[in-house]
This record gives C-alpha cells, structure tokens and sequence, in this order.
C-alpha cells in the first residue's frame, strides 16, 4: 500500500510538463491539448503517471451518501419502536448514530486504500477494506471510456471516469473523485494508449 505522501490528488499532474487548459477549461497534457485522438506522434512515456489517489472532496460524497442511509435506517427503527414496541425513539436515534458512525469510518478508510496509476501496459486500481482488491485493466482490452456526474458530483465539483472492458459481465470499472479536468485528461491519456495498443478501431 501506497503512503499518503506517495500519492496525489486526482486534481493534480505528477508530470513534469504542467497541463494546458481547453476551451472547457479542463486541464489537459500539453501533448493532448489539441486533438487526442490523432496523437500517433506523443511519447508514451509522457502519458504514464505515478500513483494517484480521487480528489478529498470524495469523502463528502460518500459522508453524504452514508448520512441518507442512516437517516432512512433510523426513520425505520424508530417508527418500528414508537408504533410497535412502544419503546420510544431512544431505538431510532441509536440506529442513526451507529449507521453513521460506521459508515463514516468505513468511508473514510475507503478513501485512504484508493488509489491508481497509467502505466505501460495497464490502468492499475487499488482499494478496499476488509478486502483489498487489485485490479488490472489491460489497454488491449478497453473498449470505451466515459466521464459521467450524478448530482452530488456536480454539488462537489467531481467526476467518475468509466472505462468499458472486453470480456465478462461486470469487468467496467469506474474511479470516481476526480474533478472534471481530471477526469477528461486521464480519459485522453487512456484513449490514447488503448489506440496505440490495439489500432484504430479501438475506444
């Protein structure tokens, strides 16, 4: 596991050439920032990153989604208690505070264990828990990749980046907490390698 200092905020560019911004004002590698998908001349060292870790912003997001759960759980433990226990709303209050006790925590050491990086072959993912999962998505095997905002994201100013894989049911993989600039530019970096990998009619 990568330490703190090792990595950096899916805001930020650990390249040494600093990123051009576009018309839509996100920030793009200065080899990208005119069309990416006639790149056939960019160095494929230029798109490799160290390891990076989603924006601290995603921490909210997550708080926020916990705080509805535990909300929803407690309404729901508390109605049982008052019209059907008759114990009071001491239960409800109890089964908001240890929902959201536990998934803060929970979330919060989710966000220390995320982390991933470009390197020649592959996007390389790490995360995890109580399981720490590895994932390795091969640049020959991408399909397509998409950015996509729900509307927390968009209260926070953050982006998920999608990458669609060949194979089995279920081999997508998303990394979210990334600002929209973020975003966009690791999408050209990986629309770029899976090109270089495998033609012209991949992404």
């Amino acid at each position: 596991m990568t330490t703190d200092g090792d990595r950096q905020n899916g805001d930020s560019d650990p390249d040494s050439a600093s990123p051009e911004t576009g018309s839509d004002g996100a920030e793009r590698h200065p080899s990208m920032a005119g069309d990416p998908e006639g790149s056939e001349g960019i160095d494929r060292d230029e798109l490799l990153t160290e390891v990076r870790a989603p924006h601290g912003r995603l921490r909210w997001k997550w708080a926020i989604r916990v705080g509805i759960v535990a909300a929803v759980l407690g309404a729901i433990a508390g109605a049982i208690s008052v019209f059907g226990l008759e114990w009071g709303l001491l239960p409800g209050i109890g089964a908001f505070v240890l929902t959201l006790t536990v998934g803060v925590v929970h979330a919060l050491l989710l966000f220390r264990s995320w982390e991933y990086r470009v390197r020649e072959d592959a996007l390389y993912l790490e995360r995890g828990v109580f399981t720490h999962v590895k994932t390795v998505v091969p640049f020959v095997r991408v399909q397509h990749i998409d950015t996509s905002r729900d509307p927390v994201d968009r209260l926070l100013g953050l982006s998920s980046l999608v990458v669609y894989t060949a194979g089995s049911r279920g081999a997508d993989v998303t990394i979210p907490g990334l600002t929209p600039g973020a975003a966009e530019d690791l999408q050209d970096r990986l629309k770029v390698l899976a090109k270089d990998s495998t033609g012209d009619d991949a992404v």
